[in-house]
């Protein structure tokens, strides 16, 4: 199950609606990669890989390279080619190695580090039926349907992919975790897991669960 950034996660079909009847702000980029560190002596770099598309690399591929939060426009951030690209096993599997042009030294390569790899909006692959991207996500209502009625939890602010308790290894079987901060400003964990979604609507930014009894106390933070 994978964002982003960033990968796609499980979802319905999009309402491009908000409840008031306007239109949601559409994010300009969609994040593919977060580059992690050298790899290698040629240039390449280790990255986080944030979409569930990795082909999206393939054929001297043009990409962006920014600071995370850019959202300026495509003429203020850097572009580049990516020439080769494998998906590494072990430890760091479920990451990216990427080789950009230009980039030819171990030296060059520390540069990037910290920087994310970026596509515009209309650039992306879109994902299929049942996925929506973790980007997508973030600053949803979230909103939590029992016997009583619908009651807001709070608002997405980030997404946990869980790893390892070293953190080298993504744990592609577990579910994301949603970091949900409350009206009061308290932050709530609650697993994206797919059986409890009632209806997620990604465009509209809102998302309807269904939660187990008493796991909104239990998963909160102090």
């Amino acid at each position: 199950m994978k964002s982003t950034s960033h990968k796609p996660v499980p979802s319905s079909v999009a309402d491009p609606a908000l409840s008031d009847g306007t239109a949601a702000e559409v994010r300009p980029w969609v994040i593919l990669a977060s580059i992690l560190r050298p790899q290698g002596r040629k240039g390449e770099v280790l990255a986080e890989l944030l979409t569930d598309f990795p082909e999206r690399f393939e054929g001297d591929a043009r990409v962006f390279l920014a600071k995370p939060g850019f959202s300026r426009p495509e003429t203020e951030a850097r572009a580049v080619n990516v020439i080769g690209f494998f998906l590494p096993v072990g430890k760091n599997s479920g990451r990216i190695v990427l080789h950009f042009a230009g980039i030819d030294s171990i030296n060059a390569a520390e540069t990037l580090a910290g920087l994310e790899v970026i596509v515009p909006h209309h650039e992306r692959l879109e994902p299929e039926e049942d996925a929506a991207y973790i980007s997508d996500l973030l600053d949803c209502a979230v909103y939590n349907s029992t016997t009583d009625g619908t009651t807001l939890v709070g608002t997405v602010d980030d997404v946990h992919l869980p790893t390892t308790p070293d953190g080298t290894r993504r744990l592609e079987d577990a579910a994301p975790l949603l970091s949900v901060l409350t009206p009061q400003g308290e932050e709530i964990l609650i697993p994206f897991v797919k059986a409890w979604i009632v209806d997620l609507k990604p465009e509209a930014r809102r998302i309807l669960m269904c939660l187990p009894e008493g796991l909104i106390d239990v998963n909160a933070k102090p």
